[in-house]
């Protein structure tokens, strides 16, 4: 038993040792296990703590860019509702008063919004402007301490003044106790009638006054027809009819309480009725009734608060001195007293271009009248013309250009054709066409002539292209069975029928003397002035003196069209005899009459400065730029320029000048075979001379049918120009004082042989200094053309010519064509049609050209300019 026991034991022994072995294994993965979940936490502790710092830092730098983001969103909202503000309330309305000076409101905006201090409590460096309305918005009703609320309304009126233009505002203050002291500053406007102040018994007075000017307003100048003063200005867009008047009422308790029901019954109607006609209220202590046009201005100390800034509170500007506003009344008073300033060159023109139809008519401003209203000349179907007079350096070509600038801002080149001519010695109107400085041109401008007092045939081929121009509008105007432009606009609406204006300066030099020319001239102005009216063409004639031009003598139904007159200071004779204005107008002034001159008719204009090239460049560029695609420049005739050849020419003859004429068209010598068909040049100007010559022979050789050339050159003078000629021509034989007889025996004995397949052309420089050796010349002159020889010469005057052709008694059947240059008229006499030879005196750069195969009367061409 006892063995049975020691087995029990030591089983138990047994179990007990393996269970301690289990649990100190058990034990031993229990503390693996804690260790490994201690790691574990302590891994996600550090992971968390990172994200806890990840986080922070996230957050911090969200807070810096939010802040940042705010603080740049803040700084641009600032500067866009200062930039806003600074529109609304420009120049004299709203700057600071370091930055303060008056400045008038720009062409067509309305001034209304008036600067009392900036938004916040604090200054800021980009300060908003705080903004009340005032002018023709609202009336404005202040509480508050009154010396304060003094200063805050001093500030207001100031601005309105300065932002205003002189005389716009007037001012009446009711000041009972400090009997207009606390406004003094403004005393200096009653000398020039811009303040009233109201002494303690004359509120009444006041305030039925006003309720009568309102009356007034209402009946008189609104009409029904509009609502507002600023919306009659808006529309007409014309200057505002009638002053704004503000009226400063300075109270207290005790003042509200002695006003009687009457009183307060005519302020009443005034805070309802004012705004619209321009009559605005500026109460301190005294009741204002409650209307939507009433703004109320509550003033704490150095802020203020008003229904205009919402809740946002407003720190006042400070007052300005004293003596800052007396100074500025006392210059605007000034100002006023000598009148409104003369309108601008920019003013004449509106705010958009192009927007006016000329079919009844043409309406442009000139300048102003003496009340600054600007002054309008009308053109049309009555008045139908305009004469202009002054003397020499009374502002005739400044007034053109003031009236052009007016009209060509308006009217579009389909409405509106200008023909420009100047007889002064002088390039006026060479800015409004295209130059080697300044490319622009003035898109209604088709024809400019400067420099043309020497050539009086120019203006004889504009009035003669005007009276084309009228005969072709009348046969429109019968084919559509209309009596006047307006209707056969109406009638043919795809035709190009724009009103043309014609301006000729100092146009007596056209008209001087008693030749044919001026005779034709007269005759012409006659028939356009008098038919003129009807098909749209109006002419501006611009003289001097016209009283001394013999040609109108005895042509008082000329003159009698012309019902426009516009006389400058000391003009004669543009006004009716018993019409004295033109005597006793200032410089820069002109009196516009559109009755023949009739006293009653006198309308007084002040000119601007239209004369300024920086002025008118500007304008000019701005019209140019919106010219018609595919507009063609104007014509630009320089009498004292020489032109060109043109090597484009096309032309089927030979090219010898350029015709005074408005087409710039080429002189041509046909050359058929045909008796006479030669060209003799006339005159001892060797350069001129070779010019025709030259032009000549290098037109000839661009026509078809290869022709022959020969150069005969027997003048040394003439050399180098011949010789120049000679390389320009295909094939050209040269031939001088030596093989000349050869050339000419040899074409006389071709003249019996058979015609030649190509004309032969022969150009002879100086045949006369062969001295009549040359016996062949004048058998190829006589039978060459016939047999397709023609001769192109140059003889140093007509007597030589006479004996190459014969001698005394010699005729000049040989010479169907002739170019004069230094030969006076009557020594053509055997060449031209005119007995006694054409009134010819020579000019320098100017031909005689006659072709009597085509010609009745030589006519005047410019030889070119022929290079190398």
């Amino acid at each position: 038993m006892a063995s049975g026991r020691h087995g029990i034991v030591a089983g138990v022994r047994r179990d007990l040792a393996a269970a301690r072995g289990l649990t100190r294994a058990a034990l031993g993965a229990a503390e693996a296990a804690l260790d490994e979940a201690q790691r574990r936490r302590d891994e996600a502790l550090a992971r968390h703590s990172e994200r806890l710092a990840a986080l922070a830092a996230s957050r911090e730098a969200a807070r810096r860019e939010v802040r940042a983001h705010f603080e740049r969103t803040a700084g641009a909202i600032t500067e866009d509702l200062a930039a806003v503000a600074a529109s609304c309330a420009p120049g004299a309305a709203g700057a600071s008063w370091r930055a303060w000076r008056p400045t008038e409101p720009e062409r067509g905006r309305r001034p209304g919004l008036f600067r009392i201090g900036t938004l916040g409590q604090e200054p800021a460096a980009a300060a908003i402007p705080a903004l009340v309305p005032l002018l023709d918005l609202a009336h404005l009703s202040f509480t508050g301490e009154p010396s304060t609320v003094d200063g805050v309304i001093a500030s207001l009126l100031l601005r309105v003044l300065g932002g205003t233009r002189p005389g716009e505002v007037r001012l009446t203050v009711y000041d009972p106790e400090q009997l207009g002291g606390s406004l003094a500053g403004f005393a200096p406007l009653g000398n020039a009638d811009l303040l009233t102040f109201v002494g303690p018994g004359g509120l009444t007075g006041m305030l039925d006054d006003l309720v009568e000017q309102i009356r007034r307003i209402n009946e008189s100048v609104l009409a029904g027809e509009y609502a507002s003063l600023a919306e009659l200005t808006a529309a007409t867009a014309a200057r505002r009819p009638e002053p704004w008047r503000l009226v400063v009422l300075l109270g207290d308790a005790a003042t509200a309480a002695d006003l009687s029901s009457a009183q307060r019954a005519q302020l009443d109607r005034i805070v309802r009725t004012g705004v619209a006609c321009g009559v605005h209220v500026l109460a301190r202590g005294l009741p204002v009734e409650a209307h939507p046009t009433v703004e109320h201005v509550a003033v704490y100390g150095s802020t203020a608060a008003c229904g205009a800034t919402g809740d946002l509170p407003v720190r006042l500007d400070p007052p300005p001195a004293a003596e800052r506003v007396a100074a500025a009344c006392r210059e605007l008073a000034e100002l006023l007293l000598a009148g409104p300033p003369p309108a601008q060159f920019a003013d004449l023109a509106p705010e958009k271009l192009w927007t006016e139809c000329s079919a009844t008519g043409l309406a442009a401003p000139l300048g102003d009248g003496p009340d600054g209203e600007l002054v309008e000349v009308p053109l049309g179907d009555d008045p139908p013309h305009a004469l202009i007079g002054g003397p020499s350096g009374s502002g005739k070509t400044n007034l053109i250009y003031a009236w052009l600038g007016s009209l060509t801002a308006r009217y579009s080149p389909d409405e509106l054709a200008l023909y420009l001519l100047d007889f002064k010695e002088g390039v006026s109107f060479a800015r409004f066409a295209p130059g080697r400085r300044d490319p622009s041109w003035l898109p209604q401008v088709r024809l400019v002539g400067v420099n043309v007092n020497g050539d009086r045939e120019f203006g004889l081929a504009l009035l003669r292209h005007l009276g084309e121009e009228l005969r072709r509008r009348a046969t429109a105007a019968k084919r559509h069975e209309a009596t006047k432009l307006a209707e056969l606009r109406a009638e043919d609406p795809s035709g190009h029928w724009p009103r043309i204006v014609a301006v000729i300066d100092e146009f007596q030099v056209l008209l001087a003397g008693r030749d044919a020319m001026a005779t034709e001239a007269v005759s012409l102005l006659e028939d356009l002035a008098r038919r003129g009216r009807s098909q749209g063409i109006h002419l501006v004639l611009a003289s001097q003196d016209v009283s001394g031009i013999e040609a109108l003598w005895g042509r008082s139904a000329l003159i009698a069209q012309f019902t426009l007159r516009i006389a400058l200071p000391k003009a004669r004779r543009i006004l009716a005899d018993t019409n004295l204005a033109a005597d006793v107008i200032p410089r820069f002034h002109a009196v516009v009459n559109a009755d023949s001159g009739v006293p009653d008719a006198n309308r007084i204009v002040r000119l601007p400065d239209a004369s300024d090239r920086g002025s008118w460049r500007a304008l000019q560029e701005k019209l140019w730029h919106a010219r018609p695609e595919g507009l063609e420049p104007p014509r630009l005739f320089d009498g004292d320029a020489v032109p060109p050849y043109p090597a484009d020419l096309c032309v089927d003859g030979a090219v010898l000048g350029e015709t005074i004429d408005v087409g710039s068209r080429p002189a041509v010598l046909r050359l058929p075979r045909a008796p006479g068909r030669n060209l003799a040049v006339l005159g001892t100007r060797v350069e001129e001379a070779c010019a025709v010559l030259g032009a000549a022979g290098r037109s000839l050789a661009t026509l078809d049918g290869g022709a022959r050339f020969s150069v005969v050159c027997l003048d040394d003078d003439a050399s180098p120009a011949a010789g120049l000629l000679h390389a320009a021509l295909p094939g050209a034989r040269w031939y001088d004082a030596d093989t000349a007889a050869d050339l000419l025996a040899e074409l006389a004995q071709e003249l019996d042989g058979p015609l030649a397949e190509a004309p032969h052309y022969v150009i002879g420089y100086a045949w006369d200094a062969a001295g009549g050796q040359l016996r062949h010349l004048r058998t190829v002159l006589a039978r060459g053309p016939e047999r397709r020889v023609h001769v192109l010469g140059w003889w140093r005057g007509v007597t030589r010519l006479r004996d190459d052709l014969g001698g005394v008694g010699a005729r000049f059947d040989a010479i169907g064509a002739w170019v004069a240059l230094d030969v006076h008229g009557s020594e053509l006499s055997p060449l031209s049609p005119q007995p006694g030879g054409p009134a010819w005196y020579p000019r320098p750069h100017r031909a005689l050209f006659f072709d009597r195969a085509i010609h009745r009367a030589p006519e005047v061409i410019i030889p070119y300019e022929v290079g190398t």
